[in-house]
């Protein structure tokens, strides 16, 4: 496990107030971190951003929250109050990004939404995520990741025909929503280099999962009917899914236009005479008679080892892996070769292990800049940098309860409960 170092990243001088929560908003601001911007999380008082709460822990530290806020500040501002919404707005004029997934309208009700933080910054990024977006008949309905992915239809094509609905194993609604916000920011700033001005960016997490559903939507709008869940199956090539082997499982995904593949596979499970076979001579035919040919295919990658059929088809080029545990998956050679696995300090956790940026870029990578932020860690340091307040100030506005320099939720007592 490594920690990339030296180079600033590309997002270097970019500043992101970031005050979403939970996962979708906070994904999309880890990405930005990732590359290099600096990103100060606003967490409300008195206990900060509920994800702080959320399992698993180790030394009463949300290893969850860990994982989509590292490298992250934390500074915790009343923004219910005249004086802590005139703090905040002080640093929107410093800032490039504001970020935030609350139900639409709440913004506004505390007067910092994109028109009034635009009129006072126009050069201002101003990101929204939400269930359903700004616009629409359901704008003010909230939503969660599993919420959208049943309304979205992701989950109507996940799991098995015949089988009660499945959920996805990740959160793609709110990761796809952290994503899709992510890009739209970095198409802002883009822009603003040859503009001069700020815009909003707009994210529905419903949209999103809208926009993955990729050849499913194809199909229905082709065929007129409705696509079903398949298992690990491709709705049009075959064989492309999940075998059991002797102990374990593979996944194969044959190529369409490789003819031979389709030859050396049957041979070398044993099944010659299923090359010359009218039912499965195509993809699309083999796709067709898919019932007849699974059982036969699922008889004959039982009788050898996950290892044994890697081993003897990859030679081939015929896409094969294993079908991996989390365990397997983060353990394997490519992935530490590719540095994707990488560990942190925390002050109070310890050494805290999680998934690196998949952002190889040449000179300036995405890289994990450190832990997670304790609750307003950085109230004192970012107000001193940002608007020249010094640390004297600082303290008057906690002594009245404008800022929080401490705090967040008591999770022994939270678990005790």
């Amino acid at each position: 496990m490594t920690n990339n170092t030296h180079t600033p990243g590309p997002l270097a001088g970019i500043r992101v107030l970031d005050l979403t929560w939970v996962l979708a908003g906070p994904y999309a601001a880890m990405i930005l971190c990732d590359l290099g911007a600096e990103v100060v999380k606003v967490e409300r008082p008195p206990h900060g951003d509920v994800a702080r709460t959320t399992g698993p822990f180790v030394n009463n530290e949300s290893m969850y929250f860990q994982s989509v806020n590292r490298g992250k500040k934390s500074i915790s501002i009343d923004l219910r109050s005249d004086e802590g919404r005139d703090l905040f707005l002080r640093l929107v004029d410093q800032a490039d990004v504001v970020m935030e997934n609350f139900t639409p309208g709440v913004m506004d009700k505390l007067g910092i939404g994109p028109e009034a933080l635009l009129a006072r910054n126009p050069r201002l990024i101003f990101a929204s995520t939400s269930g359903f977006g700004q616009t629409g008949p359901w704008r003010d309905k909230p939503a969660l990741d599993i919420i959208v992915q049943g309304m979205g239809g992701v989950m109507s094509i996940t799991g098995y025909p015949d089988e009660p609905p499945a959920r996805p194993g990740t959160s793609i609604g709110d990761i796809c929503g952290g994503l899709y916000t992510a890009v739209g920011i970095l198409a802002a700033l883009r822009e603003r280099e040859q503009s001069g001005q700020g815009q909003s960016v707009d994210i529905s997490m419903l949209d999103c999962q809208i926009a993955i559903l990729e050849n499913a939507v194809a199909r229905y709008y082709a065929t007129g009917e409705e696509p079903g869940p398949l298992g690990t199956r491709h709705p049009s090539a075959t064989p492309f899914q999940a075998f059991p082997t002797s102990d374990g499982w593979i996944v194969v995904a044959l190529s369409w236009g490789i003819a031979t593949q389709w030859e050396i596979f049957c041979a070398e499970l044993g099944l010659p005479e299923l090359v010359g076979d009218e039912r499965f001579d195509t993809s699309f035919k083999r796709t067709e008679n898919h019932a007849e040919l699974e059982p036969l295919l699922f008889d004959a990658t039982r009788k050898r080892s996950t290892d044994h059929w890697v081993s003897t088809l990859a030679p081939y080029s015929i896409p094969i892996g294993p079908l991996n545990t989390i365990g397997q998956a983060v353990q394997q050679e490519q992935i530490a070769a590719r540095e994707m696995i990488t560990s942190v300090q925390h002050p109070v956790a310890g050494e805290v292990t999680m998934a690196a940026s998949p952002l190889k870029l040449s000179r300036t990578p995405g890289r994990v800049y450190g832990h997670g932020p304790q609750f307003g860690q950085d109230t004192v340091n970012v107000l001193s940098e940002w608007l020249d307040i010094a640390p004297e100030e600082t303290e008057r506005l906690a002594d009245a309860g404008i800022v929080l320099t401490e705090g967040g939720p008591d999770i022994a007592a939270y678990l005790s409960a």
